[in-house]
C-alpha cells in the first residue's frame, strides 16, 4: 500500500520503481492513494491511467478527490479509483471495490478535516451489508489525526486484515500488527519530493506561515525523491496479517 502520489515527481516515482518491487517481493496486489497525483491536488483520468499502468491495481483518493472535476465521470463507471465510503450516498463514485479477491475500502477522517458522515458507521454498514465479504480486507483511512486513525485501527482489529492512514504525507515508525491479526500503520507517507513541504515548494509555505496572506501552493519540482509504502503479508485463508513491513526508497 502506497502513500499519496504528489505530482509528475510521485507519479515518474512509481513508474521507475513499482514495476522492480513487484516483481523483487512478488506483490499479489498494490493499493496507492492518488488523490494529489495531478499536480498535487486531485486526480484526472489521465494520471490515474498513468498509476495504473505503472502497476498500481486500485487508487484510493480523499478530500482532494473533487479538485479535478474531470475525475467525475470516471468515478460514476465504477473503475478503479475510489472516493470515500463516507461521503453521502448520493456523491459520485465507490468507496470500495474487490480486486483480485481483495475487498479494497476508502474512508476519510473527521478530525481537522471535515464534517464527512461518521467513518466508524460507514464501514460497519458496509461490512454488514456484504452476504459473504472476501477474507482479505484493506482500508485506507484518510486522516489527519494521528489518534482518530489508531482508534479505527484499534475498532477494526480482527474485523480486517490491514488499515493503513494517509493524508498526512509524512510516514510513520508504528508498523505493526494488533492482537487480532490487523496490520496497522498510522501514515504511509508520501511518493512525492523531498525538497518540499510535505511536497509544496517550500517558500510559498514559509509565506503562509511568515506573513498570514495567501499564497497559491504549488508543487516542488526539483530534487530527491521519496517512495513511501508498507508491505503486508496476509494469510488468505484467514484474513489475518502475518507480517508487516515498511518498503521505503528514494530516487534523484
Amino acid at each position: 500500500m502506497i502513500g499519496d502520489v504528489v505530482g509528475r515527481l510521485g507519479r515518474r516515482a512509481v513508474r521507475t520503481l513499482l514495476p522492480g518491487l513487484r516483481k523483487e517481493f512478488g506483490l499479489d496486489l498494490v493499493v496507492a492513494n492518488g488523490e494529489n497525483a495531478a499536480g498535487g491536488f486531485g486526480i484526472t483520468p489521465e494520471t490515474a491511467q498513468e498509476l495504473l499502468n505503472s502497476g498500481v491495481d486500485i487508487i484510493t483518493t480523499g478530500n482532494h478527490i473533487w479538485d479535478q472535476m474531470e475525475i467525475v465521470p470516471e468515478l460514476e463507471r465504477g473503475g478503479r479509483v475510489l472516493r470515500p465510503l463516507n461521503y453521502p450516498p448520493t456523491t459520485p463514485g465507490q468507496g470500495h471495490a474487490i480486486v483480485v479477491g481483495v475487498l479494497v475500502v476508502n474512508l476519510i477522517g473527521r478530525v481537522f478535516v471535515g464534517t464527512w458522515d461518521c467513518p466508524f458507521r460507514a464501514v460497519d454498514g458496509l461490512l454488514r451489508s456484504l452476504p459473504k465479504p472476501p477474507k482479505v480486507v484493506l482500508v485506507d483511512f484518510h486522516a489527519e489525526a494521528t489518534s482518530e486513525k489508531v482508534a479505527m485501527g484499534w475498532y477494526l482489529d480482527g474485523r480486517v486484515s490491514a488499515v493503513v492512514g494517509t493524508h498526512t504525507h509524512v510516514p510513520t515508525a508504528d508498523a505493526r500488527i494488533f492482537p487480532k491479526g490487523t496490520g496497522f500503520v498510522t501514515d504511509l507517507g508520501m511518493v512525492g519530493p523531498m525538497e518540499s513541504v510535505i511536497g509544496v515548494e517550500v517558500q510559498d509555505v514559509l509565506t503562509r506561515f511568515l506573513d498570514q496572506t495567501p499564497q497559491r501552493l504549488r508543487v516542488a519540482t526539483k530534487g530527491r525523491v521519496c517512495f513511501n509504502s508498507v508491505m503486508f503479508d496476509i494469510d488468505d485463508a484467514t484474513g489475518r496479517a502475518t507480517a508487516v513491513s515498511r518498503l521505503d526508497r528514494q530516487i534523484t
